[in-house]
């Protein structure tokens, strides 16, 4: 048997991380707030940066993650536990990613000013 591949009922198929069925699942159940930001950031329409949605970086799967800029944009709604999103951004930030975290209402209600602060922070990256 090759390594990565397991045996389904209907052939070979490549074994996948926990963290990519979780993206996957994730990219199929978007919030309001993270369907709006993606219409922002798709298809490179961020000043031609590249944004990635539901991203797996081991363990933990982003919102949003620019490889280039290495930068993560995070939508919060009242699920999130402070303390966990301070110990999943340290050790984010400790492998030299940049994080942004927005409200699910700050992206309703003041879209355009949150992708105005991506922007900033890519600009800020590219100098």
């Amino acid at each position: 048997m090759t390594p990565g591949l397991i045996r389904g009922s209907i052939g070979w198929g490549v074994l996948q991380s926990m963290p990519s069925l979780t993206a996957r699942r994730l990219r199929a159940s978007m919030t309001d707030a993270e369907r709006r930001l993606w219409w922002q950031l798709r298809y490179k329409q961020l000043d031609g940066f590249r944004f990635r949605r539901q991203h797996p970086l081991d363990p933990y799967v982003v919102d949003f993650f620019c490889p280039e800029a290495h930068l993560i944009v995070e939508v919060d709604g009242g699920q999130h536990s402070p303390e966990v999103d301070k110990k999943r951004q340290r050790w984010l930030e400790s492998q030299g990613h940049r994080v942004l975290r927005f409200w699910n209402n700050d992206v309703l209600q003041n879209t355009e000013g949150v992708v105005a602060t991506i922007r900033d922070a890519l600009q800020s990256w590219a100098q």
